[in-house]
């Protein structure tokens, strides 16, 4: 029998003792609410008539006719209210806050799109908000920071470290070890200590059950391969979940190989890292010789974190799922490729999968199905794509 808040030898609660009250509590308020049946139901209509969902499945003609091999479908998170899968569980999670009576959340971010979901989730709840993000991700994403300013969060930079998501997490485990009475910690991902990569999981897995739900109306079975890009890990759990029960379904995750695997300019965990603990979990990592934890490198500020979340490590050690490298420059060219063969621009972290499923469909048969996870639209990477390639847009 599985331990509570264990996947296999990974998970757990990491934790110092002053963090571990604030666990305690939303250890035991996740577990009360998450069957309850008025959290559940309000939670269905915020899905329904804030984000929009369904999210729409979206067969890729053009691309499957480009490609050859498998029929490939593309499930639309990019076109939930914010831009991105994370609104999902920025709903779920500040939804739980206003169950606990809490009246100020904190979060972390990366490429924005997570803060900008739990910014827009606090201003319809009318709640405090505060984001912590890395001065180097602030850069990257300027327009994100701006519209969580907009939105009625503060956005705090963190110069520390690397100035990107590992530090930006440090600081908001920091503050909310000292701000435990008022203070709720929304994790973007399937990361941290128990109740989180659970809990973010079930907020995020309506997209694998609308997805399964979806092909088998359209083509009567289901897909023969899902992808999913993975940072963290919250876009792609959200998809694999419904499909792990399903042997015959392969589950690939597309991880940021930045600059190369073979150098140190990457974020290809599963490639390239090794068991330990960190940000309240036991996972896998990038670390150096001493087992500190490495920097990483993605043009992608939304995968460059250096680790994974646990249950992700669990189905890459049990050899359900498969993660494969996508470099810088085949990410780019991916989001190139789609936006001129579907006319849709994805998020450069989306566009690893869709670099990954470049590789995989024309393997297939014409009568199997490839399904992507775009987790993203790419709005916010355009310039940062324009600069990539030497083209200045900035005026």
């Amino acid at each position: 029998m599985e331990k509570i808040g264990r996947f296999g030898d990974f998970g757990g609660q990491y934790v110092p003792e002053t963090v571990m009250n604030a666990v305690s509590e939303l250890q035991e308020a996740y577990e009360r609410y998450r069957n309850d049946p008025q959290f559940l139901a309000e939670l269905r209509e915020l899905y329904r008539n804030y984000a929009f969902r369904p999210s729409l499945m979206y067969y890729a003609r053009k691309m499957t006719e480009d490609l050859g091999g498998a029929k490939i479908y593309i499930k639309r998170e990019d076109m939930n209210h914010t831009g991105s899968h994370k609104i999902n569980n920025a709903l779920g999670q500040v939804l739980l806050a206003k169950y606990m009576g809490k009246k100020r959340i904190i979060a972390e971010t990366g490429a924005g799109q997570h803060g900008v979901a739990t910014a827009t989730i606090c201003a319809y709840f009318d709640m405090e908000c505060e984001v912590y993000m890395g001065r180097e991700d602030m850069e990257r994403q300027a327009l994100n920071v701006y519209r969580m300013e907009l939105l009625g969060a503060k956005v705090t930079g963190v110069d520390s470290g690397t100035a990107t998501l590992k530090d930006a997490i440090n600081e908001a485990m920091r503050d909310w070890a000292t701000n435990i009475e008022t203070t709720f910690y929304c994790i973007g991902s399937v990361m941290g200590p128990h109740p989180y990569p659970t809990m973010v999981r079930d907020f995020q897995k309506i997209i694998g059950e609308e997805a399964k739900a979806q092909l088998m109306e359209k083509e009567g079975k289901l897909p023969d391969c899902v992808v999913a890009c993975v940072g963290g890990g919250s876009n792609a759990m959200g998809i694999f979940y419904d499909f792990i029960p399903d042997k015959s379904v392969r589950l690939v995750g597309a991880e940021a190989a930045g600059r190369g695997i073979d150098t140190d300019q990457h974020a290809a965990t599963i490639s390239r890292g090794e068991k330990g603990i960190f940000h309240g979990m036991k996972s896998v990592f990038l670390q150096n010789e001493e087992g500190q934890i490495a920097p990483v490198f993605s043009i992608s500020a939304g995968l460059d974190y250096p680790g994974i979340g646990p249950e992700h490590a669990y189905l890459h050690e049990t050899g359900r799922a498969d993660y494969v490298a996508i470099t810088d420059e085949e990410a780019v060219q991916a989001f190139e490729y789609l936006s001129k063969t579907e006319g849709i621009i994805p998020a450069v972290e989306s566009a690893h999968a869709v670099a990954a499923a470049r590789k995989i469909a024309p393997t297939m048969r014409p009568d199997q199905i490839l399904l992507i996870n775009l987790s993203g639209r790419g709005d916010k990477d355009v310039q940062q794509i324009a600069r990539y390639r030497g083209v200045n847009i900035d005026g």
